[in-house]
């Protein structure tokens, strides 16, 4: 089974840019898409043979998900059920036979980390809501999760040490929510490598390769056994993010 996640950074943009090639090349059993930045009635998109899935913000052009799946899911929920949470359109659950898909674009501390304190709200919550399907079935969580959790996964790890998305306090989190049970699949199967999948527009991080890794697999360790492959597709452009890839 492959799984594709990609934070496309409004996907009617990146659909000018790629995505739909990418997406027909590749031919995933599922596609989990973050930050779509629209909803579904805004644009004509046509996958044929996907059910297809969609979490929109309140906020107009802002945050989203979406998930494309060849297999109609046992179940869909959005969000958390939590009414803080819930109105950026930062989760989907899909329900498989043998595990769930959790799909999420997790909170940005922003600048000055104005939203961090929300951003640990979020964090503990979503620890919460990950174990609790954990005790149920196994769980793959796939998508932008704002972090880098080690030195490794971004390119200056002493410049940014206060910087959003690096902080101890969200590192700590990642932390918290593997030790409860989860692994992060890339890091496992490559535990040396450096690659990144998010780079700075504004700075030409792309040209310069000055990027973080902060989109990632994270399945539960009675799975990790059966995980063949992470691929990071940092070749893929289309977004200031590129593809991640698990094949089960």
């Amino acid at each position: 089974m492959k799984i594709l996640s990609w934070n496309v950074n409004g996907l009617r943009a990146c659909a000018k840019k790629g995505f739909l090639e990418f997406f027909a090349e590749e031919k995933p059993d599922c596609f989990c898409v973050q930050e779509t930045k629209m909803r579904r009635e805004q644009a004509d998109f046509d996958f044929p043979g996907y059910f297809q899935y969609w979490n929109s913000a309140e906020k107009k052009g802002y945050s989203g998900t979406a998930v494309f799946s060849k297999t109609e899911p046992v179940s869909v929920s959005y969000g958390m059920g939590i009414q803080k949470h819930d109105g950026e359109g930062r989760m989907i659950t899909a329900e498989y036979e043998g595990f769930y898909l959790v799909n999420v674009y997790s909170p940005n501390s922003q600048q000055d980390l104005q939203r961090l304190g929300y951003r640990m709200e979020w964090e503990e919550d979503f620890n919460r809501y990950a174990k609790r399907l954990s005790d149920k079935k196994n769980v793959v969580i796939c998508g932008d999760l704002n972090v880098a959790h080690k030195e490794i996964d971004l390119k200056n790890p002493k410049s940014n040490v206060n910087s959003a998305g690096f902080t101890p306090a969200e590192r700590g989190k990642m932390t918290a929510l593997i030790e409860s049970g989860f692994a992060d699949a890339f890091r496992r199967l490559y535990p040396e490598k450096v690659e990144y999948t998010w780079w700075s527009y504004p700075n030409f991080g792309r040209a310069t390769n000055t990027g973080w890794r902060i989109d990632y697999f994270l399945v539960s360790e009675p799975l990790m056994g059966s995980v063949k492959d992470v691929v990071i597709y940092g070749d893929i452009l289309g977004s200031d993010h590129c593809p991640v890839g698990l094949t089960i």
